[in-house]
C-alpha cells in the first residue's frame, strides 16, 4: 500500500515541477523580448549621470589658475617678425630666452634688437633684459637700455638726424613707432642732448615729449633737425 501511495505523489511533484519550468520558460521568453529596451534604458540613465557630473569636474579644472612658469626656453635665441608682405620687420637676439604661457611674453637676456622701417630707416636697441609679447609688437627694454635710430635722408633731400634714447627702462611700440618711459631718459639728437624724468617719443609726429626736470644742451648748426623736442613741466 505504501508503494502504491507514493507513486501518485511522485507523479504530482514531477507534474508541478514541469508546469513551473514551462511557466518560467515562457516568462523568460517574454522578458527576453524586452531585454534590449531595458539595456537601452540603463545606458540612457548612465549617460545622463555622466552629463550631470562631467561639467563640474571640467569647470574645476578650467578654473585652475595658470602659474607664471616657463613653458619653454631657448639659448642663443633669435626671434624674427615679418609684415604681411613677408618683409623682415624686427630681429631680437639674446643669450637665453624664456617663454611664459600666462602672460604670453618672451623674456630675453642680453637682448639686441634690429628693426627696419618701410622707408628703410634702421633702429637698433640693446638692454640687459627684454620682455616681448608673442607678436613682437611691444618690447620692454630693462637695464642699460639704449635705442638708436640711424640718420636717414628724406625724399626732399633733407636729413633726419641720428637719435639715441638711453635709460633704465624703455618701452618700444613697433607698430605705432613710439618709445615711452616712466623713468628718466637721455635723448641725443645729432649733437643736441636733452634729459627728463619721463619720456614719450612719437616718430609719426616727429615729437619727443620730455617731462619733469628737463635739461637741454643745444649745439648751433646750419639747419635744424626734423624732430623737435617739447619740454614740459
Amino acid at each position: 500500500m505504501m508503494a502504491q501511495a507514493s507513486a501518485p505523489a511522485t507523479f504530482r511533484t514531477w507534474h508541478v515541477l514541469r508546469t513551473c519550468g514551462q511557466r518560467f520558460a515562457g516568462l523568460w521568453e517574454r522578458l527576453s523580448l524586452y531585454l534590449p529596451l531595458v539595456l537601452m534604458g540603463l545606458l540612457a540613465v548612465g549617460t545622463y549621470w555622466l552629463v550631470r557630473n562631467t561639467p563640474a569636474a571640467y569647470e574645476a579644472e578650467a578654473a585652475r589658475p595658470v602659474n607664471h612658469e616657463v613653458d619653454y626656453f631657448m639659448r642663443r635665441a633669435t626671434v624674427k617678425t615679418f609684415d604681411e608682405s613677408g618683409r623682415l620687420k624686427t630681429e631680437i637676439f639674446g643669450t637665453e630666452a624664456r617663454h611664459f604661457q600666462d602672460t604670453e611674453t618672451l623674456e630675453i637676456d642680453q637682448a639686441r634688437m634690429r628693426s627696419t622701417s618701410p622707408e628703410g630707416r634702421l633702429t637698433t636697441a640693446t638692454a640687459n633684459r627684454a620682455l616681448s609679447n608673442d607678436a613682437g609688437s611691444e618690447v620692454q627694454l630693462i637695464g642699460n637700455a639704449v635705442v638708436v635710430r640711424e640718420p636717414m635722408q628724406n625724399s626732399d633731400g633733407s636729413w633726419m638726424p641720428r637719435l639715441e634714447f638711453t635709460g633704465e627702462f624703455l618701452h618700444v611700440f613697433m607698430n605705432e613707432d613710439r618709445v615711452i618711459s616712466h623713468l628718466p631718459v637721455v635723448l641725443r639728437r645729432g649733437s643736441d642732448v636733452f634729459s627728463g624724468d619721463t619720456f614719450n617719443y612719437d616718430n609719426l609726429d616727429q615729437v619727443a615729449d620730455l617731462r619733469g626736470r628737463v635739461k637741454g644742451l643745444l649745439v648751433p648748426r646750419a639747419s635744424a633737425g626734423s624732430a623737435p623736442v617739447r619740454p614740459s613741466r
